[in-house]
């Protein structure tokens, strides 16, 4: 065991945000456990090792509800702040074991399951009009045209939301999720949706339709339910996390396999693969760069590095991911790969309850993509494309595509 080292803390910067596959790669050689500072200005400590990391998701000296435990018991949030904070991610058991219990009610694998005709169905209508552009010779942004809306429609139609409001959501979500916005764009995103869900809360309890708003308000367990606080925090957690993601894999998932030309062919010529496919895509193009953010109340051991108390962990699942450690060649896409045991949807009780979900889109998209458009290739070199400015979020800003 190490105390923790004295040295300058690590500060997140462009070769983080724009390679940080490079980057973790680093840290796992010279500092696995490592204090940084992270993007908000606050240190904390990040954590690059598979065995670390999985160890560290699971560890329940690891604290998720700092309202609580970290601003303390007079702690008063105002209705936003307790909309964007009082979720699944941010709690604790046994109040993240009742909060879960209740929302699977909700969304359960079966729902998740008969979801597919409908996937595919949004699939086709958004393709259409892709398929008419680039047969015209139009560079399109793939994001744009079909990554990001796929999704976005999906948890927009389970949600209960008019697919018409999905842009300001997009605009809403990047700005909850950027780095370097500030604190006004960040407060003004939240103002905005924590509106937008208390009118529709209100809409739904008076006329109650076949959709997850409806199923959350009338989940019920022993008499036990979600407050108002909960129900608007999860709803918020469900919209961003049910179209962020999922949107970031298509889009990486495809730059992955189009920069990859033989496993791209590989799957092409055999379908079979693509269930598995779709885990070594999760994989190698981690749609997050670390889990959300956990704290110490007491000094913790991790790799051999004493982490203090009250200290922030960041657990960089993307990293993980890349250990060459539990993955041998784990910087090379390989589309016939075990990926089992990836870290991509997290480890432990806070596994993403999305994940059945995203997995779904995940297969539908790519199976469209590799079908609809055998000669589909990248319209720009892959070094002059731009990820998104955010730690936690790793995503493109464009992707652009033509047919060759």
């Amino acid at each position: 065991m190490t105390e923790p080292a004295a040295a300058p803390a690590e500060r997140f910067g462009e070769d983080y945000y724009q390679d940080p596959h490079a980057y973790f790669a680093r840290m796992r050689e010279e500092g696995p456990v490592t204090r940084v500072i992270m993007p908000f200005g606050g240190a904390g400590w990040l954590i690059t090792r598979y065995a670390d990391v999985r160890a560290a998701l699971a560890d329940p000296r690891l604290h998720k509800d700092w309202a609580r435990k970290l601003a303390g018991p007079d702690w008063a949030p105002d209705e936003v702040a307790a909309f964007l904070n009082m979720h699944l991610l941010n709690t604790d058991p046994p109040d993240h074991t009742r909060l879960r219990k209740l929302v699977s009610k909700a969304f359960t694998p079966r729902r998740v399951a008969g979801l597919r005709p409908r996937v595919e169905a949004i699939a086709v209508s958004l393709l259409d009009p892709l398929s008419a552009r680039l047969a015209a010779g139009e560079t399109v942004d793939l994001i744009e045209g079909f990554a990001f809306p796929l999704p976005v429609t999906v948890i927009c139609e389970l949600l209960g939301v008019p697919a018409k409001d999905q842009d300001q959501f997009r605009e809403w979500s990047h700005a909850v999720v950027a780095d370097g916005g500030g604190q006004d764009e960040f407060r003004t995103a939240g103002v905005g949706m924590f509106r937008y869900f208390s009118k529709l809360v209100a809409e739904k309890r008076a006329h109650p339709a076949d959709d997850l708003v409806s199923a959350l308000i009338d989940a019920r367990d022993s008499g036990d339910s979600l407050d108002e606080r909960e129900l608007m925090s999860m709803l918020w957690l469900l919209m961003v996390a049910g179209h962020e993601t999922t949107a970031n894999l298509i889009a990486s998932g495809t730059l992955a396999l189009l920069t990859n030309p033989a496993q791209l062919a590989r799957l092409r010529s055999d379908p079979a693969l693509l269930t598995g496919a779709v885990e070594e895509l999760l994989r190698y193009s981690n749609p997050l760069n670390h889990a959300t953010e956990r704290f110490t109340l007491e000094p913790v051991e991790i790799g051999g590095v004493t982490i203090p108390a009250r200290e922030w962990v960041l657990c960089a699942t993307a990293s993980a991911n890349r250990d060459p450690d539990r993955f041998p060649g784990a910087d090379t896409l390989d589309v016939g790969r075990d990926a089992g045991g990836h870290v991509a949807f997290g480890h432990g009780i806070h596994f993403c309850l999305g994940a059945p979900l995203a997995r779904l889109e995940g297969e539908v998209a790519f199976g469209a993509l590799l079908s609809r458009f055998p000669s589909l290739s990248l319209a720009a070199d892959p070094a002059t494309l731009r990820w998104r400015r955010s730690s936690l979020i790793h995503g493109l800003e464009t992707l652009p595509v033509r047919l060759a």
